[in-house]
């Protein structure tokens, strides 16, 4: 079988094999760049609270005086909600709607404009059973190009879909600069934390994309998450504890700088602001390798 060689995107690139060879993968257009922007991929395992966390961290940017643009990679398009306070129409719904000519469309048809400036969008996806994710997706970053909005913006938070790690959903990591995971201090998150960091390493090999750290997420304690972390080399870079608030301020379809201060949500807004300021001015690339299942079947938990 033949592969087509890339090249990865640093100064220290030398030829590959192509991305996914033996497989099906999503190719990202070569001529898409991003310019300046600092862009992250959120992953985690479904339910954890990515949407919550990409939506206050994008808050939380905007507040350090950045413009931010999150995109939106779950076709449920609920990603930005907080923000904007509604479910905006997707990039495929606008595209349906002009017989996918893509040249008809304008910024205001898909991009909206959410809390303190953030600019939303969301992917959508297909009929289910029908389409590739990572085919939105794709189309959606050629969106934001064609329309020069990459080059306007300081930051991109992509917030993906669950846990899936196949080729469309794993297309984000293609544009990332840094990919983050959510997850929470028990056996099912960091399970699925464990195949997520497999994926980010897999797309590393061609891509500039490296693993930037472990958010976590909906926990008390996070003991078997530092645990995880310390053997297979990750390094936990925030906690947000499972508080009754955070669970309000989506039913209020809010980010946390809206809602009424108390004393724990100040501490949880501090340290929001402390995670964007360490995004902002850069981690440094993790080099940490996944366990087999089984063996990380066998690693969690107590003695």
């Amino acid at each position: 079988m033949t592969t087509t060689l890339i090249e990865r995107p640093d100064a220290n690139s030398r030829p590959s094999r192509g991305d996914g060879a033996g497989s099906v993968q999503v190719k990202i257009d070569a001529r898409i760049d991003a310019g300046n922007a600092k862009i992250f991929a959120v992953y985690g395992k479904g339910g954890i609270g990515k949407s919550t966390t990409s939506s206050n961290l994008s808050a939380a940017f905007s507040k350090l005086g950045k413009r931010v643009l999150q995109i939106g990679c779950d076709p449920k398009h609920d990603s930005t909600f907080t923000l904007t306070k509604k479910l905006v129409p997707t990039v495929i719904d606008v595209l349906e709607k002009v017989n996918f000519h893509s040249e008809e469309l304008r910024v205001e048809d898909f991009v909206y404009e959410g809390y303190n400036g953030v600019m939303c969008v969301e992917a959508g996806g297909p009929p289910a059973g029908t389409g590739c994710g990572g085919y939105v997706v794709g189309q959606t970053v050629k969106l934001l190009k064609e329309h020069h909005l990459l080059e306007e913006t300081d930051v991109v938070v992509f917030d993906v879909l669950g846990d899936v790690v196949c080729g469309g959903f794993a297309s984000p990591l293609q544009h990332a600069e840094r990919g983050l995971i959510v997850t929470a201090n028990d056996f099912d998150s960091i399970f699925a934390m464990n195949r997520i960091v497999a994926a980010i390493q897999a797309k590393a090999k061609n891509y500039g994309v490296r693993i930037g750290g472990v958010i976590a997420n909906r926990s008390k304690d996070t003991d078997q998450i530092d645990r995880f972390n310390d053997s297979v080399g990750l390094k936990r870079l925030a906690h947000f504890p499972d508080l009754d608030v955070i669970r309000r301020s989506r039913l209020k379809k809010s980010v946390l700088f809206e809602m009424e201060s108390t004393p724990e949500l100040e501490a949880v807004k501090d340290e929001y602001l402390r995670l964007a300021a360490t995004l902002w001015a850069g981690t440094v690339p993790l080099d940490a390798r996944s366990m087999k299942d089984r063996e990380i079947f066998d690693f969690l938990g107590y003695d």
